[in-house]
């Protein structure tokens, strides 16, 4: 079982440096830079709140957290890009894409 009391920071780092983004920042939170698109990175421990900025935001948390924070993000209906990725001990992940951005009608 993974340490749940301690978000999964180092696991969140080692994804995205594998995907081939420079991650800049320290802490469990962190910013993910690849060409022009910059993405917030928080590492969460549980189900956590999500902020209510943003542009493209995601977050990383234990695969027993991710599907309660998924849907606590989705509650929230906030104004920005996500995803949340889950990751287990030994460094597996599965990436849970957010709903697709609601278009905006012309009127």
């Amino acid at each position: 079982m993974a340490p749940v009391s301690t978000p999964p920071t180092k696991e969140a780092r080692s994804i995205f440096n594998s995907l081939g983004y420079e991650v800049l920042d320290d802490g469990d939170e962190f910013r993910a830079r690849r060409k022009w698109r910059e993405v917030r990175v928080s590492a969460l421990a549980d189900s956590g709140e999500a902020p209510k900025y943003g542009t493209l935001r995601c977050f990383v948390t234990w695969t027993e957290n991710a599907t309660r924070l998924r849907k606590r993000i989705r509650d929230s209906n906030p104004d920005y890009e996500w995803a949340v990725i889950a990751v287990d001990e030994s460094g597996d992940y599965e990436v849970a894409r957010a709903p697709p951005s609601k278009a905006v009608v012309a009127q």
